[in-house]
């Protein structure tokens, strides 16, 4: 089950209340993103795609935290919603690497029921859209790949499995465009402009 187009547009407004940042405006250009590049494909929905474009983000509502609550916490606001089919996006878009992320046991039951659920889903074509959006959208509009790689690292640093995940990021591009018959650069609007910006690295201010 999904949420209407307005439905989704209205709880990022209000997530965004709760905790203001450019989250939103990335997430928004998620939606954008998947929409244009569903619309080039045989099969797949754009509304869909906008909708869990939108919402991939949406356990950020409660602040600013770690992938891991910010996954888990979106799992289990939409699955309270009956949105089903978002509260996977949520679980799934920030691990690209899927089973391979975790060659680690987990600390917390958080990180282990994410665990258990990535071993149990295969990443269909929506899981791999918007991990591949959310690598191309930023707050102020799109960019190629290697700039939004730079832009992340520049926030958080290095972390394990980084490089192996840029990989599959550039293989799940390939992956689109055979489908698509086209570059994925050529629909999102603006990315000339907006990869030749040089924006300083946001950060959440300090408590």
């Amino acid at each position: 089950m999904l949420p209407t187009r307005e439905e989704a547009l209205k709880e990022l407004e209000i997530a965004g209340r709760l905790n203001p940042g450019p989250w939103t405006k990335h997430s928004l250009n998620v939606g954008i993103a998947a929409e244009n590049i569903a619309r080039k494909i045989a099969g797949m929905n754009p509304e869909k795609a906008f909708i869990v474009g939108v919402l991939h983000d949406i356990g950020r509502r409660v602040g600013f935290v770690n992938i891991p609550t910010h996954v888990y916490e979106g799992y289990k606001y939409c699955t309270e919603k009956g949105w089903d089919e978002v509260a996977r996006i949520c679980m799934t878009h920030s691990y690209l690497l899927m089973m391979d992320e975790f060659d680690y046991e987990p600390e917390d039951e958080q990180q282990r029921k994410i665990k258990d659920y990535i071993f149990n889903t295969i990443a269909d074509d929506y899981d791999k859209l918007i991990q591949i959006c959310d690598a191309l959208a930023t707050d102020y509009g799109f960019v190629i790949l290697e700039k939004r790689f730079v832009d992340v690292t520049r926030r958080y640093g290095i972390m394990e499995n980084y490089i192996k995940g840029w990989e599959v990021a550039f293989d799940i591009k390939e992956y689109f465009e055979d489908k698509m018959g086209c570059s994925i650069y050529s629909v999102l609007p603006d990315i000339e402009k907006t990869t030749l910006m040089t924006v300083k690295p946001w950060k959440p201010a300090a408590k």
